[in-house]
């Protein structure tokens, strides 16, 4: 993933005017000849430091946001972790389930509950009570926030 100068700037205003990553990986395979995953085109946009603008999402939320304070802001991230962990909840449990470093349950926003565990290799598994179950990416964010800070207070981490 080597482009040069000039290249770089190139890339820089697709992302100014807007372009989607994907239209800036073909663009970068038709106009520099070079092939990118959408990971590496990620990646290179995050190394130019420039965020790739949503026209459309962008313009909805700076709109239906309001002017926060910079004091208020910290406050309201605040109440907004505290809102968003409650739909989640996780337990650990007291005896560690067989073959895991430790377990517990979780119960996510739209109640469906499930075993998690952590095996000696370090890795998080989930079983949930329905068969094929995925939760939601949000869920899983709140969950692991929500284990962290389970653990975290258990003495764990």
């Amino acid at each position: 993933m080597t482009l040069n100068e000039e290249q770089k700037q190139k890339v820089i205003g697709w992302i100014k005017e807007g372009r989607k990553l994907s239209e800036i990986q073909n663009l970068i395979a038709t106009e520099f000849g070079i092939r990118l995953t959408y990971m590496e085109v990620r990646l290179l946009v995050d190394d130019l430091k420039v965020m790739p603008i949503d026209n459309e999402s962008e313009k909805k939320a700076e709109k239906k946001q309001p002017q926060v304070k910079p004091e208020d802001d910290a406050e309201s991230k605040e109440n907004e972790d505290v809102e968003v962990l409650s739909n989640v909840s996780v337990t650990i449990d007291k005896m560690t389930r067989p073959g895991s470093v430790m377990s517990g349950s979780v119960r996510f926003s739209d109640g469906v509950t499930a075993e998690w565990y952590v095996d000696e290799m370090g890795r998080l598994a989930l079983m949930a009570s329905k068969p094929g179950y995925r939760p939601s990416e949000q869920d899983v964010k709140k969950f692991q926030i929500e284990l962290q800070k389970q653990l975290s207070g258990s003495g764990y981490i």
